[in-house]
């Protein structure tokens, strides 16, 4: 709970709400602010609206609708109309920059700016840590292979890993590890799991940092297309397919990964950590829209399209 103090027309106002850091909208935020003012006095979105310097009277009313946006250069006026200040004031400015950042790099630029503005002041943002974990694709590896090295230095660990990592890495990908409470120390001091699966969470910029996770992963398959056939996996099948069947597919890939999942887990025992990429991507643009004056062959097919085709495996 936080407490935001105005001084208006000599009388001193309190205002309680959410810690800033338990907000991931603007939007939300200024909304709960304006909301608690309302309900303790007779403030309007037009005293709002000109406290912030604008002429609008329902300006601030749409951005909490999301008809009109706030810009990053109005994002300290509004800032300063609610009280805000030092980190509270920073903080807020960077919601609002995270909101209309430009692709996924600027937005993961801007959530890390929040993170670490957050970790300076000694408090956590909401999504941080899940965020930091699907950062990098040393913590899931060390997530799986620390509990199975008990007793292990630092530079085992590394050496244990593909491809190498410095000893310094593993120990501050543990630390992390540690902190997020993805991973504690047993009575040996030997490391062992919180929890047996990692949960997304609600916060919008976990799934950009996953999505660049998958991207890492993919880059450490195609390096692993260099190891001999006897330590990997891999085979691949190009098929034509109607948006239905590509459902379905989905859904199999999904039960599959459940499958796999459980015959990992009957054994206690990890020889060697694996990552499986279960991937189904679109590598043509859709044939049934076609141009009103495109024609379509005998088969009801676009021209190229091959009825009931069985697919061409690449191994």
């Amino acid at each position: 709970m936080a407490i935001f103090v105005f001084q208006c027309c000599r009388e001193t106002i309190f205002v309680f709400m959410k810690a800033i850091i338990e907000y991931t909208d603007y939007r939300k935020f200024i909304q709960d602010y304006y909301d608690e003012r309302k309900r303790s006095s007779a403030f309007t979105w037009r005293e709002f609206a000109r406290n912030a310097g604008f002429s609008s009277a329902v300006f601030l009313k749409y951005v909490c609708e999301g008809k009109k946006n706030l810009s990053i250069s109005a994002a300290g006026s509004v800032a300063n109309a609610m009280g805000l200040a030092g980190f509270e004031k920073t903080y807020f400015v960077l919601m609002v920059t995270y909101a209309h950042a430009k692709g996924d790099e600027a937005k993961m630029e801007a959530f890390e700016k929040r993170c670490a503005l957050a970790r300076a002041h000694k408090v956590r943002v909401l999504g941080g840590e899940e965020f930091d974990y699907y950062k990098s694709w040393k913590n899931p590896l060390l997530r799986e292979l620390a509990p199975h090295m008990p007793g292990a230095r630092p530079a085992e660990m590394a050496r244990a890993c593909k491809p190498k990592i410095s000893a310094a890495e593993v120990s501050e990908t543990l630390d992390f590890l540690e902190d997020a409470n993805l991973l504690k120390k047993d009575r040996e001091g030997n490391y062992v799991q919180t929890d047996k699966s990692i949960s997304m969470g609600s916060v919008d910029a976990v799934p950009l940092a996953a999505k660049d996770l998958q991207r890492q992963m993919g880059e450490l398959a195609v390096k692993a297309l260099d190891l001999p056939l006897a330590e990997r996996a891999m085979s691949g099948v190009v098929l034509g397919l109607t948006e239905e069947s590509y459902e379905q597919i989905k859904k199999e890939l999904l039960e599959f990964r459940r499958r796999i999942i459980a015959i990992a887990t009957e054994s206690d025992k990890t020889q060697r950590v694996y990552r499986l990429n279960l991937q189904l991507f679109p590598i043509s643009e859709r044939l049934d829209k076609c141009e009103e004056n495109e024609k379509v062959d005998e088969s009801g097919c676009h021209p190229g399209l091959v009825p009931g085709s069985a697919g061409s495996r690449i191994e």
